[in-house]
């Protein structure tokens, strides 16, 4: 399949990049989200300290993967 050239020479991403880059951004999202949901929800349960940081460091990297493979999914769609 030919790669669409712009006006000044510049190429288009391919749909791989596309997608790795859906993923970058909603595995960014997700870490916020993780991180504000994660520490709200731990700090209601009674977390402190070290088991703190590793329930909001897992519920950070669970919502990333997730909102991640979501984003790639909707942008290899569009592909």
């Amino acid at each position: 399949m030919p790669v669409a050239v712009g006006p000044y020479g510049q190429t288009q991403p391919s749909c791989f990049d596309r997608v790795k880059m859906g993923f970058m951004m909603g595995f960014a999202v997700g870490i916020a989200a993780g991180a504000m949901f994660g520490t709200f929800s731990c700090i209601r349960v009674g977390m402190r300290g070290r088991e703190l940081m590793g329930g909001v460091g897992k519920t950070m990297m669970q919502s990333g993967g997730t909102f991640g493979t979501f984003m790639a999914i909707g942008m290899g769609i569009r592909c």
